[in-house]
């Protein structure tokens, strides 16, 4: 099989309006989005989609997860279809990009092949993945986690947010519980493929267009609860207090400590905290907060996780504090398809882009896909490394080189017919 000519290029203004198109759609405070999953906005944004793919003469199949599935048929029907895409939801404070540009690139990628003619012996589908970001609803990559036999569906449906709402409430109350079984296309995958931007600053600061994701890093979350008692911030005598917060904050010194310890790749922090009752002139009562230890070598994870339970019981024994601990998300580290990488790689090279090797410093639905189905992924840089935040930002000409290779990797994968 030849591969595409490196003449074959997406349409970078047209993918560029499509991405400032749905950001219009769940606007943030300061120029990014806030598209949480099964809000509304969501709703909105999916909708946008499907109007695009059915445009472009693709077909939807949602499954009871909500993940959307849009097909370009093949020559072949006996062929496996290759996969491309990606998640629409974001953070609260999100940028217009994390996520997106996956799901848009890959329409752009199909666009490109309606205009130029091209026919493909495998079938195309775009996936857009329910929940990634995990941030209403924990953990993150939920509907992959349940498509690829990580989670069981009833257990994601329970899963609550801030204000109790259950992810299969919110899922039917938007009106995205589809009728295909979750999982039932695991089984009939050739190769899948994602676009993402870094979310990091090595390819900007090396000045690279492309990055060959070869790994990805495991992560853990475990939530943790200290319990103390709440009392009077100003007639309570220090020697009597129990002051959760404090114990939180010597724990997280300990996890600051414990990812110094196994430097340069593992990483550790608390992004997420609660503090009950949360008044000015309260001493908490109750904290809780979710740790969120990574590396890409899992005994460094597991040893990050062991220390942590030791420490932090011992910070609260000593304090006369309660601690208690669930793990609520996380992955092993992921080595991706070495034939789907090279894929990736060869595209790269073909159309002139400079790339190297990179390790995923976050976790995406590639990582989950990767355990039924070929898989790889493809990043472009984004400005200082900034993510997650509504500042993030990437420039014309990335987006427009991430999606060429993706384009060039799928339509290389899927096999063109002449």
């Amino acid at each position: 099989m030849a591969a595409p000519g490196e003449n074959l290029r997406i349409n970078a203004d047209r993918l560029w309006d499509s991405l400032m198109e749905m950001a219009k759609i769940g606007p943030g405070v300061a120029g990014g989005n806030n598209r949480q999953t099964l809000t509304d906005a969501d709703s909105e944004g999916r909708k946008l989609f499907q109007k695009w793919c059915e445009e472009a003469g693709m077909t939807m199949g949602v499954d009871t997860m909500g993940n959307m599935f849009m097909t370009r048929p093949g020559t072949d029907p006996n062929a496996l279809p290759v996969y491309m895409g990606s998640h629409l939801d974001t953070q609260p404070t999100g940028g217009k990009y994390d996520g997106v540009l996956g799901v848009l690139g890959a329409l752009e990628a199909v666009r490109s092949m309606n205009d130029l003619g091209i026919k493909t012996r495998h079938p195309i589908v775009i996936a857009n993945w329910t929940n990634e970001e995990g941030t209403r609803f924990a953990p993150a990559m939920l509907a992959s986690g349940v498509f690829a036999g990580v989670h069981t569906q009833d257990w994601a449906y329970d899963r609550e947010d801030a204000e109790g709402k259950t992810f299969g409430d919110e899922l039917k109350r938007i009106g995205w519980v589809g009728d295909e079984e979750v999982g039932a296309r695991k089984d009939k995958m050739h190769a899948m493929f994602e676009l993402h931007i870094e979310q990091g600053p090595i390819l900007e600061a090396e000045g690279k267009d492309i990055g060959v994701v070869t790994h990805s890093q495991g992560l853990s979350w475990t939530q943790v609860t200290v319990t103390g008692k709440d009392s009077h911030t100003g007639s309570t005598p220090m020697p009597m207090r129990k002051n959760a917060g404090l114990g939180m904050a010597r724990i997280l010194e300990l996890v600051d400590e414990i990812a110094w310890s196994h430097k340069p790749h593992a990483v550790g922090a608390a992004g997420h905290i609660d503090v009950y009752p949360n008044s000015r002139n309260v001493i908490p009562g109750k904290v809780v907060f979710t740790v969120d230890f990574r590396s890409p070598d899992l005994a460094v994870i597991q040893d990050m996780e062991k220390r942590l339970k030791e420490g932090a019981k011992k910070i609260c024994d000593d304090m006369g504090l309660g601690v208690e601990f669930e793990k609520v998300g996380g992955f092993d580290p992921v080595t991706f398809d070495e034939g789907c990488v090279t894929a990736v790689r060869n595209a790269a090279e073909r159309l002139g882009y400079s790339h190297r090797n990179i390790i995923s410093g976050a976790g995406h639905d590639a990582c989950w896909i990767n355990k039924v189905a070929p898989t790889a992924m493809i990043m472009c840089p984004c400005v200082d490394g900034l993510s997650h935040n509504e500042a993030e930002e990437i420039t014309r000409d990335w987006a427009k080189a991430g999606a060429d290779v993706l384009f060039h990797a799928v339509v290389e994968t899927a096999e063109i017919v002449e």
